[in-house]
């Protein structure tokens, strides 16, 4: 149905709170353009867009989100990510700052998001299983 997908891959030790706090916000970094048509009610109150595709959401172990990272950083595919030291801060320019002092190769990541052609995301994705 869709030539692309949505996918979000999350480490498999989060309790379920950050496995939620991570989805959305991995999501939130996602391109607009992704989004479909404001919803309208019967009584015509307007709602903001969704994406105009499914979400895929999946979990891995903590070497196969190094490696998805990994596999997405080689095809040049665009991602959001989220590391384990931004749950110890309060902002967005505290993330941005967590993130900014760690080296590629040492992101303790938890999670990843990437949005792509579907045989694309299903490699960067192998191995991984659908979340619980």
């Amino acid at each position: 149905m869709f030539d692309t997908k949505i996918a979000v891959l999350l480490r498999d030790d989060l309790a379920g709170w950050q496995a939620l706090n991570v989805t959305a916000f991995l999501v939130s970094g996602l391109p607009e353009t992704l989004r479909g048509e404001p919803y309208v009610d019967a009584d015509d109150v307007r709602y903001l867009s969704m994406f105009g595709q499914p979400v895929v959401v999946l979990q891995g172990d903590k070497d196969l989100v190094k490696k998805a990272h990994e596999r997405a950083l080689g095809r040049n595919q665009p991602m959001t990510i989220f590391t384990a030291d931004l749950f110890a801060t309060g902002n967005d320019a505290d993330n941005r700052a967590a993130v900014r002092k760690v080296h590629t190769q040492d992101l303790d990541l938890v999670g990843i998001a990437v949005h792509g052609q579907k045989n694309a995301v299903d490699k960067i994705f192998k191995g991984a299983r659908m979340h619980p």
